[in-house]
This record gives C-alpha cells, sequence and structure tokens, in this order.
C-alpha cells in the first residue's frame, strides 16, 4: 500500500513534484556529524562539516536546505558560484559560505559584499580580490564595512594535489606566499584539496591515488608553514572520503579541520555499496508524477517513438506526467521502473521530453490520478536514487541535478 506523498497545493496544475523531507535530511546531517566524531575520541573540538549546496542543492533547492542545514548545525557551506552564494545569503543563512571553484574577473566586490568565502586557484587571482578588500574595507558608513573592523578579508586556497582541474600545484607555494605578502587585505583562511578518486580502494594505480594526494598536500602544508604562515583551516575529505577513507580525518586531519562535507544527494560511494553500511542514509527527495492516461494496447502493438517496446501480450500502458525534461533521465527507457500501488511497474519505450510510459499490465487497480515514484520513498518502498543511477551507468549527483525548474519542490518537516 503507498504511504503518503504530499502533492502540489491544489491549483490547477501539471501533476509532477518532488517531495523533499526536511527532517531526514537532518537526521541524515547529524548521523554524519557523529560518524566523523566518535564519541570515544578525547577531542578538545569537535571536526566540522561543510555542506555541500553547489547545484541547486543537487536539485534538492539549495538555499532551502541550506536553510534546513543551517539550523541542523552545519558549520560552513558549500556552492559553485557567487550568485550561488548570494541566493544562500538571501536565503538567511549567516554561516560561512565557501565559493568553491573561486570566481570570474568582476565579480570580487560583490563576492565580499555578500560576506562570500572566495577560493584562490590561480595566485594571479590575489592582487584583484586584494583591491576589492582594500575598497570594500575603506568604505565610509558601511555597516558591513564597519562589522569587519578594518580586519582583513579572509580566503581559502585550492592546492592542486593531482586532480589537475583547479588550484595551484605544491611547488607553487613559495610563489603564492610571495604574493600573498603583497596583499594587506586579505589573509587566508584554509587551505584544501580535492580527491579524485577516493572511492577506488584497488591495489592499483588509480587506488594508490588518494595516498599521494595526502603526501603531496600535507608537504605543501608544511612548506606554508615553514614560510610563516598559518593555514588556517585544513580540509580534504570529500563525501567519498569520510566512509571509504577514514583515515585522512581520524589520523590527519588537524583538530577542528573541516571535513569537506555533506550534501543533500550524498552517496558514500558510487561503487561500493557494502561501505555505505557504515553509513546508512536516507533519501531526503522523492521525486512522483501522476498517471494521466492509461490504455489497452494489444500484442504485437509499439509503444513511444520508435517502437522501442512492442508489447508481447496484451498490455495496460500507463502515461506519466514527467519525461527528461522533467529530470526522467533517458536512459531509464526499456530498464528502469517505477512505484505504484506498492508495486514495480517497468518504464516501457523511449522517455519522452513530457511523458513517461510504463506498464501496469500487472497492476491491475492501477488508475488515472495514482501517484507513482520514480525514486525515493514511497510508503514501506524505497527506490533509492544512487542504486537506479548504478543501474544506468552514472552517478547520483547526475540524476539528482537533473531534476529541472519546472519541477516544484514539496518541503515538509
Amino acid at each position: 500500500m503507498a504511504g503518503k506523498q504530499r502533492s502540489p497545493r491544489k491549483e490547477a496544475r501539471r501533476p509532477v513534484w518532488a517531495d523533499v523531507d526536511l527532517a531526514t535530511l537532518a537526521e541524515n546531517f547529524h548521523a554524519i556529524r557523529k560518524f566523523v566524531n566518535p564519541p570515544d575520541e578525547k577531542r578538545k573540538a569537535p571536526r566540522k562539516l561543510l555542506c555541500i549546496v553547489k547545484g541547486n542543492g543537487y536539485g534538492h533547492g539549495g538555499p532551502q536546505v541550506a536553510k534546513a542545514l543551517e539550523k541542523a548545525g552545519s558549520d560552513w557551506f558549500g556552492v559553485t558560484c557567487t550568485e550561488e552564494g548570494i541566493a544562500v545569503r538571501e536565503a538567511g543563512v549567516r554561516k560561512p559560505v565557501l565559493i568553491l571553484t573561486g570566481f570570474s574577473p568582476g565579480e570580487e566586490p560583490r563576492l565580499i559584499e555578500h560576506d562570500l568565502t572566495a577560493v584562490i586557484h590561480r595566485c594571479d587571482q590575489l592582487q584583484p580580490l586584494d583591491r576589492a578588500a582594500a575598497r570594500f574595507l575603506s568604505k565610509k558608513g558601511s555597516k558591513k564595512a564597519a562589522s569587519k573592523g578594518g580586519k582583513r578579508i579572509s580566503f581559502h586556497l585550492k592546492m592542486d594535489t593531482g586532480m589537475n582541474r583547479l588550484g595551484i600545484a605544491p611547488g607553487d607555494v613559495d610563489c603564492f606566499a610571495s604574493q600573498l605578502a603583497k596583499c594587506k587585505h586579505l589573509e587566508l583562511g584554509g587551505v584544501f584539496t580535492h580527491f579524485a578518486s577516493s572511492e577506488v580502494l584497488t591495489d592499483t594505480r588509480t587506488g594508490e591515488q588518494t595516498r599521494q594526494q595526502e603526501e603531496r598536500f600535507y608537504a605543501a602544508l608544511d612548506r606554508l608553514r615553514a614560510l610563516g604562515i598559518d593555514p588556517g583551516i585544513v580540509h580534504l575529505a570529500n563525501s567519498a572520503a569520510i566512509a571509504t577513507r577514514p583515515e585522512t580525518w581520524a589520523d590527519m586531519v588537524r583538530p577542528g579541520a573541516i571535513l569537506y562535507g555533506y550534501h543533500p544527494g550524498y552517496d558514500p560511494v558510487e561503487q561500493r555499496p557494502e561501505i555505505e553500511a557504515r553509513l546508512p542514509l536516507k533519501p531526503v527527495m522523492s521525486l512522483r508524477a501522476r498517471i494521466i492516461n492509461i490504455r489497452n494496447i494489444p500484442e504485437g502493438a509499439g509503444v513511444g517513438y520508435n517502437e522501442t517496446f512492442i508489447a508481447k501480450r496484451p498490455t495496460r500502458i500507463a502515461v506519466l506526467a514527467a519525461g527528461y525534461g522533467d529530470g526522467i533521465h533517458r536512459s531509464l527507457g526499456n530498464r528502469g521502473s517505477v512505484i505504484v500501488r506498492g508495486a514495480l511497474a517497468p518504464i516501457v519505450g523511449i522517455v519522452s521530453m513530457d511523458v513517461t510510459m510504463i506498464d501496469v499490465t500487472d497492476i491491475p487497480s492501477a488508475e488515472v490520478g495514482d501517484v507513482v515514484t520514480f525514486y525515493g520513498v514511497d510508503g514501506n518502498m524505497v527506490r533509492a536514487a544512487n542504486l537506479i543511477a548504478r543501474s544506468i551507468g552514472t552517478v547520483t549527483s547526475d540524476l539528482l541535478c537533473a531534476v529541472s525548474q519546472r519541477v516544484p519542490r514539496i518541503y515538509f518537516p
């Protein structure tokens, strides 16, 4: 029997939506905080959590889940860009917000004005940020500037230890230090790196990459300290590393370091389900739609574009009010399934932009108006997004981030 689902408001509208369970979000957050702060450890300060709410909160709604996670006790937030950071601030979030991929030329004033923490991943970004900081701190009558009390503007430094995307190379630490010495209005608040293969645990080149990245990272930190620079907060353990590489935070991360971090679509590791047992978490978002039509077709009839599904028996086809324009992955055609009245119904034919077809022949009670769950929780049934993602050769983030803006999110405590 299907459980409760929150449907959109009463006004007439297209019947597709996503339920976002903020209570479950908070439960997951507390489970991770407890996991990375074992009660038998004797620490002066608990390890912190940085919650990643980029990409519209991995499809869950970035500002909305950030607000809920701040209430739950999140220490920091991470977003991709200045615009995402401003949206989080406008939702009322006051905890620090880190702009993970840095900033574009000209964004520096808005970034500082909204109290967002910049990330430097090239040395030539220091001078423009310093000039913007100088102008901000010199403003007369600015309450935000006054609140800084003439202090410097903090930023974080990203080190590239092997991902080979963004960040300064460990060998460029001396260059960074000399450039920072010229910036009188900036202070280094933290240093981090990004693991490329933390979920790979095999005895291979890729499996060894995480340890190599750690060694490069800590060598770079030692060099910074030798140059008289305090690295501030140190963070390097991404979501997969929390479960798969506990040594990265249990043994090596300095006291008070941020664990980089938790996001609403958290999947401890995409390819090692047994590891997930260390840190079991519950789905936060459930994607749903209603059946808008049912038709009976004879054996041998085709369904949808290009007749990729041919009925092998007299078949009841239900049409759902959601397609790939809403975030239903096109790869689920003839491969996926959905929950209908407490049972699984296979997706048949090609997923269209606006509709998806399912076979409800074996669910004779199914009717127009029934709620269907693509993934998430439906009564006692759970269709985990990470498992669906694996079944079509992708990752959870791809599936969740695909949920489009035309799908309303319904938030409930």
